[in-house]
């Protein structure tokens, strides 16, 4: 892509898969770590949207809870009853009967418990994910300048999945064992305190695994996250190139540095993995070791009389129910970590602000306004380059219903005028107008609504063609889409389609041409039926056969609209009523070609560049 110097565009983008390969790789240098799990409470306003889910959630907690527990009370009175010094069959049966009740209860209270619990983390996670992206959508051009694409589609993907895999499964496990901890320790200091102490004593012993190999655990984490996201970014750049892979004979090579990107990252999970059990067997051993001395200490106050069989019993399963609990708390642990530390990164996203919004009391565009575009003493520079201005001083007036074609040499600010004019920048000094209105002072909603855009490489989504043209404005009925695409000259390819409208285009509507994409959206365009028409270099990519058809939709489109032309090819620059010569983001000429050529300024250097016209 070039302007009339024939030099590369420096406003152009590279290919996706290379973009998101670098972003990615960015993004996982940077990524930061979860220092406390104080974070997760932004999941709050989400879970009390669900106060039914959440209630219905802690009563079955309870009751499972409280059915578990329960079950020891229940071995208790047996075996005390078992032990006493008559037995019969007909006094033991309704002992029986009660275990078994309770464990009726148990198995309904957990599955009820499971049910309520990880349809409620479902729910928050749907919601928290389409909350994140509604916000992200409102972010303006400025936000992902500081923060790259691959950054924001990591938190959006991987580390709300770490999220949703804390409250679909962990968070389940981690409270129900909170709740028979904390249950089995009170019931433990009721049957015996003497023992119950013994117990507690070693407590900080199991802690201590904890804190050794949590940390490394963590660390690990961390790094085979970032390991990976490399690996996926490489991968969408060599599919992105694939075509060029294969001819270059690369497969093989491109394989093998994906493969040795997917090895280093299980070589981390292994680690990772190695420190989990290692901490994992620390603890359980610890536990169980303890819960044997102590159980063993039980048998002979037994064997003394100072405790009842059934309460032996029943300690011994409450310290068992405890020591589990701990070792499935210390498990559950390290993924409450890891979600906090996904979560840091979510929350980032939902507190971004945008630095373009609308005002409290936002000045409402004319009803009726025809799209009087003025632009007075603008200077403006973007957020990444503050001493290189893109605009200095720009003034330009366009009356509705006119054409005015941009034109100058790459850098000098041709595009930056249309993101102003779109809003998706403020100027630092001067003021962009649209019908009288200050778009500082307006809804950039509202502002957008009354533009349509067409770029040189205009993107269209999966989806039919319809599907595409509706974009432009949902409401349009079957009848303005085809409208729209005759006006485009586009309905006899679409017809020629074997569902004609409705067939689906793929992704990115790669089964048409580019002269066919380009023509598609034209009619995008057109079936907004906006008053400001914006056209970047619509066809200065296309062939001349593509471009000839193009340029008659555009000759179509521009009828009635106040268009605004970055122009790269003469064919729409003779068309314009004028022509705003730009160079180092000023106007320096203006005029018709015939006028402009006459003058032998730098609209004449730049035409003679690109035709190879000494006179002209």
């Amino acid at each position: 892509m070039s302007d009339f110097t024939g030099e590369p565009h420096v406003e152009g983008r590279p290919t996706a898969g290379a973009a998101l390969a670098q972003q990615i790789s960015e993004g996982a240098a940077k990524r930061p770590k979860g220092k406390s799990v104080r974070a997760l409470s932004r999941l709050l306003p989400f879970m009390g949207a669900h106060k039914s889910d959440v209630v219905m959630a802690g009563i079955f907690l309870l009751t499972a809870t409280a059915s578990t527990l329960g079950l020891t009370g229940a071995v208790r009175a047996l075996v005390d009853h078992l032990t006493g010094a008559k037995v019969s069959g007909a006094a033991i049966d309704p002992w029986f009967w009660l275990l078994g009740g309770v464990a009726i209860l148990l198995a309904l209270s957990s599955a009820l418990r499971y049910f309520f619990v990880t349809k409620l983390g479902e729910r928050i996670v749907a919601d928290l994910r389409k909350s994140a992206y509604a916000h992200i959508l409102t972010l303006d051009p400025a936000f992902f300048l500081a923060t790259t694409t691959g950054e924001v589609l990591s938190r959006l993907t991987t580390d709300i999945q770490i999220v949703e895999s804390l409250l679909a499964t962990s968070v389940s496990v981690a409270l129900r064992n909170l709740l028979t901890l904390i249950g089995a320790l009170v019931m433990l200091l009721v049957v015996s305190p003497h023992l119950t102490g013994l117990v507690l004593l070693i407590f900080p012993f199991v802690i201590a695994p904890l804190f050794l190999f949590g940390r490394r655990v963590r660390k690990l984490t961390a790094s085979t996250q970032d390991q990976f996201a490399q690996a996926i970014g490489h991968a969408g750049e060599t599919l992105d190139a694939l075509e060029t892979v294969q001819a270059f004979g690369g497969e093989a090579a491109g394989a093998a540095r994906f493969g040795a990107a997917v090895e280093a990252s299980f070589a981390t999970s292994l680690r990772r993995m190695t420190a989990r059990a290692i901490m994992t067997a620390a603890v359980i051993g610890l536990v169980f070791g303890g819960v044997v001395g102590v159980f063993w200490l039980g048998v002979h106050a037994g064997l003394r009389g100072d405790l009842s069989w059934g309460a032996l019993f029943q300690f011994a399963f409450l310290s068992v129910m405890a020591a589990s609990s701990t070792g499935a708390l210390g498990e559950t642990w390290g993924d409450v970590q890891k979600a906090a530390g996904a979560m840091e990164r979510v929350s980032e996203l939902l507190s971004a602000e945008p630095g373009i919004s609308a005002p409290p009391n936002a000045t409402p565009l004319p009803v009726d306004g025809a799209g009087d575009v003025k632009f007075e003493n603008v200077t403006f520079a973007y957020p990444g380059r503050p001493d290189l201005p893109a605009l200095s001083g720009f003034t330009l007036h366009v009356a509705p219903g006119e054409r005015v074609a941009l034109v100058g040499p790459s850098g000098a600010g041709k595009s930056t005028v249309l993101r102003l004019l779109l809003r998706f920048y403020d100027p630092q000094a001067g003021s962009v107008c649209v019908d009288g209105v200050n778009l500082t002072r307006a809804d950039p909603k509202a502002v957008r609504s009354r533009m349509a855009l067409v770029a040189q490489d205009s993107p269209l989504f999966s989806g039919s063609a319809a599907e595409n043209i509706r974009f432009g404005r949902a409401e349009a009925s079957l009848e303005a889409i085809r409208l729209a695409a005759k006006a485009a000259q586009a309905d006899a390819f679409l017809d020629a389609l074997p569902e004609g409208f409705d067939t689906p285009l793929g992704e990115r509507a790669r089964s048409l041409s580019g002269g066919q994409r380009q023509r598609l959206a034209i009619a995008r365009a057109l079936v907004r039926h906006a008053p400001i028409l914006l056209l970047d270099e619509a066809t200065s990519a296309l062939d001349a056969e593509n471009e000839r058809l193009v340029q008659l939709a555009l000759d179509e489109a521009m009828v009635g609209h106040t268009t605004l032309v970055i122009a790269h090819r003469l064919a729409t620059v003779l068309k314009a009523d004028r022509i705003v010569v730009m160079d180092g983001g000023r106007v320096v000429e203006q005029g018709t070609h015939q006028e402009l050529t006459q003058k032998g300024g730098l609209y004449a250097r730049l035409a003679a560049l690109q035709f190879g016209d000494a006179n002209a």
